[in-house]
C-alpha cells in the first residue's frame, strides 16, 4: 500500500521546506553572499516557530547538496551559492523527461574523472540511505547521492543542472508524488538499483552504467507518474 502522510509528517515537512526556502531565498537576493554565516539553529528555529529538528534536517539536506558547509565550533555557512530561483518553477514531469536523457550521459565524465573521494562520498550516500528510519531521511541521502555522482563528473556546468535537478525534487509537488508511491518494498528496489550503478562506475564500465541510471530513472518515473 502506498505510504500516507499524517498530519504530524506533512506539517513537518513544510516547517523543514520553510527553513530550506529562507536559504534560498537569502542566497538569490544576496542577504547571505557565498562564505557568509547563517543564523543559528536556534535562531532559525524561533525566527519559523519550528522545531531545532527541521531545522537540522533542512540545514542537513543543503549540507548534502553542497550548498551549505558546516565548521565545527564556528557555525554553518553558504558555500558555492544556490541554485537559481527559476529551477523552482520546473515540474517533476519536466525534470524526469530531461534527467533520462541527460543523467545517463554522465556516466562517461564520471568514469573517467572520479577519485577515490568522491566514491567514498557515494558509499557514505548509499549508507546512509541504507539505514534511514524514515522516508525523509532516505530522499535525503537519495538526493545526496545524485548529487555526489554529479560532483564526481568534476564538471561545474553538470554540477549546475543537478543542482537545480535536486531544487525541484524539494517541490511539494514532488514529495506529494513520492509520498502516494514510495513504498517499503519500492525503497528496497531503489536501494538496489543505486547499489548498481555505483559499482558499474567504480569498475569504471561506463556502458553498464549507463544502463543502470536508465534502468533506475525509468523504474522512478514509472512509479510517479503510473506509467
Amino acid at each position: 500500500m502506498p505510504l500516507t502522510p499524517s498530519a504530524p509528517r506533512a506539517q513537518s515537512r513544510a516547517d523543514v521546506r520553510r527553513v530550506r526556502d529562507y536559504v534560498l531565498r537569502a542566497a538569490d537576493t544576496g542577504e547571505i553572499v557565498p562564505g557568509g554565516q547563517l543564523p543559528t539553529e536556534r535562531e532559525l528555529a524561533e525566527r519559523f516557530q519550528v522545531s531545532r529538528n527541521a531545522v537540522r534536517r533542512a540545514l542537513a539536506g543543503l549540507e548534502a547538496e553542497g550548498t551549505l558547509t558546516r565548521q565545527v565550533g564556528r557555525g554553518t555557512f553558504l558555500a558555492g551559492g544556490a541554485p537559481p530561483a527559476t529551477a523552482r518553477a520546473v515540474s517533476p514531469a519536466e525534470v524526469m523527461d530531461a534527467r533520462l536523457k541527460l543523467e545517463p550521459a554522465i556516466a562517461e565524465l564520471i568514469v573517467t574523472h572520479a577519485t577515490t573521494t568522491d566514491f567514498e562520498r557515494m558509499e557514505t550516500c548509499l549508507e546512509r540511505a541504507e539505514r534511514a528510519g524514515t522516508l525523509d531521511d532516505f530522499e535525503l541521502w537519495d538526493a545526496a547521492l545524485h548529487e555526489a555522482l554529479a560532483a564526481a563528473t568534476h564538471n561545474r556546468f553538470v554540477e549546475g543542472i543537478m543542482a537545480m535537478v535536486t531544487a525541484v525534487r524539494r517541490q511539494a509537488e514532488w514529495g506529494k508524488l513520492k509520498d502516494r508511491i514510495v513504498t517499503p518494498e519500492r525503497r528496497v528496489k531503489y536501494q538496489l538499483e543505486h547499489r548498481a550503478i555505483v559499482d558499474a562506475l567504480k569498475t569504471r564500465d561506463a556502458e553498464r552504467a549507463k544502463a543502470a541510471i536508465l534502468a533506475h530513472l525509468q523504474h522512478a518515473r514509472d512509479n510517479l507518474f503510473g506509467f
